[in-house]
């Protein structure tokens, strides 16, 4: 498995600043003081499971215990968010590696990855091909993906990225198949179901639910040939990133939400109950049973990030002429906030199931 580095994921967040003069960090305790005003922060995310660290920050009080208000926002193309991230009209945003994010700090837009939001893991990963079900029987490996019809999401993006190394991994190239863009999931699951597309790269809580309904099965898991690979990030302005006061606060809120699903889903603690609730009230997947089925996304409760997984989507970005000047991916991630969380907060301790 790849070494993961604390630090920052896509993510957009606009605080309306009130003035940290005068804000002192308590001592490091274990926590911080809240603010001494609650100050606004928007969160630009769009009810995917890997949301799951703003959903249960909020919804269990850990933002409002820093006197952090949230007003969320919905981007249809995580791509549009970048121009509002760079100007500081959006502070924080989730979202995926693309083309778009290196050709932004290429261009000039200062734009910081600051900690995880999704990758795969060793148990199987929550973005990863599903088959349309009356071809399950006969497409069993990628090789068999040969004549197909196959979706994703984004041209040049970390799907696009992940379905050609799936096509690499039983010997193909995009030419063997046909390539769609389909931008929304849920119609990406409706073309499934009416046989427009074959095979799509598609994401969780929508794969369980286009199981359930009989429209899909899982094919084999991203984590075979990416293992550790990093999908989506938390993304922040510099003026946020700047503004220590509020962003460490933040981080902290995020940090705990990501401990608690860490907890619930992957060592069997915690109050899985109400967690659940708050994945039902947030996601598109509304049983709460079906829940037990969900693969969830890996999220770092350290805010670690997969470095060497998002050069690599870099250079392939690179080699498709997808990208408009050169940039050191590494210089767009700003792990400090994540690491200053962890120093106040300690280490994630895992434990054993049941702990």
């Amino acid at each position: 498995m790849v070494p993961r580095m604390m630090g920052t994921v896509l993510a957009v967040v606009l605080v309306v600043a009130w003035g940290a003069a005068g804000w002192g960090a308590a001592a490091q305790t274990g926590d911080l003081d809240p603010l001494p005003r609650p100050v606004k922060v928007r969160i630009a995310e769009d009810g995917a499971a890997s949301g799951a660290g703003f959903y249960l920050a909020e919804a269990l009080g850990y933002f409002k215990a820093y006197n952090i208000e949230v007003e969320w926002v919905t981007f249809i193309n995580s791509d549009d968010m970048l121009p509002a991230i760079a100007a500081g009209q959006l502070d924080v945003a989730g979202g995926i590696s693309s083309a778009s994010l290196f050709n932004a700090v290429a261009q000039g837009f200062d734009v910081r990855i600051i900690s995880d939001k999704g990758h795969a893991v060793e148990t199987g990963s929550y973005f990863t091909l599903v088959i349309r079900k009356d071809l399950a029987d006969q497409v069993r490996d990628y090789s068999d993906l040969k004549g197909l019809t196959v979706a994703y999401s984004a041209q040049d993006a970390v799907d696009h990225y992940m379905t050609v190394k799936a096509l690499e991994a039983g010997g193909l190239g995009p030419e063997d198949v046909e390539l769609v863009v389909i931008q929304d999931f849920a119609q990406m699951l409706a073309g499934l179901a009416t046989g427009a597309i074959d095979v799509a790269m598609e994401i969780e809580p929508l794969i369980t639910s286009g199981v359930e309904q009989g429209i899909i099965e899982r094919f084999l898991d991203t984590s075979v040939y990416l293992p550790d690979a990093q999908v989506a990030v938390v993304l922040a302005s510099p003026q946020f990133v700047a503004d220590r006061e509020v962003a460490l606060r933040f981080m902290l809120a995020y940090l705990k939400g990501l401990r608690d699903f860490n907890d619930v889903f992957f060592h069997g603690r915690g109050d899985r109950e109400r967690v659940v609730q708050v994945m039902t009230e947030y996601t598109l997947l509304k049983d709460p049973e079906l829940w037990s089925r969900v693969q969830p996304p890996g999220l770092d409760p350290d805010g670690g990030v997969n470095v060497e997984s998002l050069v690599d989507q870099y250079e392939f970005y690179k080699a498709n002429g997808a990208l408009v000047g050169e940039v050191d991916p590494r210089q767009v991630i700003d792990l400090s906030l994540a690491q200053e969380a962890v120093a106040i907060l300690g280490p994630y301790q895992a434990g054993d199931p049941g702990d």
